[in-house]
């Protein structure tokens, strides 16, 4: 099954006539605008900052961090290509990373981002023929490998610097994060292991409301025969953690290319568990894009990696600059162009329509 591209040459589409709601499109841009105008305006002094930081900083790093930022979004969508073709669902690399630009935009810049960026990224995957199972089963796989990507790389940096001086902690938190992704592979290579909890669960559910006990079980195995639809193979479940993993080393690459942009030489293990922190920090919905909450972390977190105080301030600039402003700035245009005239697409009509 490919989807790579919503159908919309549909004879006489041009020539329909508006919805009754067809003003709520430009609302919601003309809100966006706004709230974007006045993150804008928040953020410009640090804008200037990380100007001025950039007129003294080596170019050729900073290009080396625009390099690795984009990299990172480049594994986002093999991530998602490697899951979705697992359940049968192809889709083109241009149009996954794409989805995964704009989802960013939305997830760092607009009040509830996450909540909207997941909500578009399972719209888009709804889109392109996954069931409602197979899309919503790929948003937890993906958030799993990534939470265990930034674990790991944040245990590796600690134990780098000494942090644990006994190696059988770190070898037991990797064996418990081994048999995670194992049970997470078993379970998709056969869901039907989980119909007997699931009905012992709903019975007992349905008791205490006084319902019938087999209420919501044809519900319940038609999930799982959605779910049959994945065949997650371990060569496929280490291809998607290795682009998981990658992921984060990218973006650990772009800090470390900042900070030599602005003169500074950190100490790499230091400087990835200062990267972890304001990235665990930052997932935090308190601000958009974690914005000075992350920075909060990142500096402080530079300066103990070796840096002159000077030196981790230009450093934060310069990768808030490229990580945040200039990938999500890449989002919104792609979202404006691409998927803007898409909110009329039912995809329960386009999605699993055979091309």
């Amino acid at each position: 099954m490919s989807h790579d591209a919503p159908k919309s040459d549909a004879p006489g589409q041009d020539a329909r006539p508006r919805g009754k709601y067809w003003w709520v499109r430009w609302a919601v841009i003309a809100v966006a605008a706004l709230v974007l105008t006045v993150e804008l305006v928040l953020v410009w002094d640090q804008l200037a900052k990380a100007w001025i930081s950039l007129l003294s900083a080596n170019w050729w790093w900073v290009l080396a961090a625009v390099v690795a930022a984009m990299a990172s979004m480049h594994s986002f969508a093999q991530i998602q290509r490697t899951l979705l073709r697992s359940a049968g669902v192809t889709v083109r690399q241009w149009r996954s990373e794409a989805a995964f630009y704009a989802g960013n935009a939305l997830s760092t810049t607009l009040p509830g981002g996450p909540v909207l960026s997941a909500t578009f990224v399972y719209r888009q995957q709804r889109i392109w023929g996954a069931s409602p199972v197979v899309a919503s089963w790929q948003l937890v796989m993906s958030g799993v490998l990534q939470a265990v990507g930034l674990a790991l790389l944040g245990l590796g940096g600690a134990f780098l610097l000494g942090a644990s001086k006994n190696p059988l902690s770190l070898i037991f938190t990797l064996g418990g994060f081994f048999l995670l992704l194992v049970l997470a592979q078993s379970v998709a290579s056969n869901p039907q292991q989980l119909d007997g909890i699931g009905v012992r669960l709903l019975s007992k559910f349905n008791s205490l409301r006084g319902k019938p006990t087999d209420t919501g079980l044809d519900k319940w195995r038609a999930m799982l025969r959605q779910l049959e639809s994945v065949q997650l193979s371990r060569r496929a479940l280490g291809n998607a953690f290795g682009w998981s993993l990658f992921n984060w080393i990218a973006d650990v690459a772009c800090l470390a290319f900042a900070a030599y942009a602005a003169g500074g030489h950190p100490s790499l293990a230091a400087l990835t568990v200062a990267y972890a922190a304001a990235r665990a920090v930052g997932s935090i919905p308190l601000m958009p894009g974690g914005l000075l909450v992350v920075e909060a972390v990142l500096v402080p977190g530079l300066v103990s990696s070796g840096m002159t105080l000077a030196a981790a301030i230009s450093a934060m600039l310069i990768y808030r600059l490229v990580s945040w402003i200039f990938i999500s700035a890449i989002g919104w245009v792609v979202f404006f162009f691409m998927f803007r005239t898409e909110m009329d697409i039912d995809p329960d009509a386009n999605g699993q329509e055979d091309p």
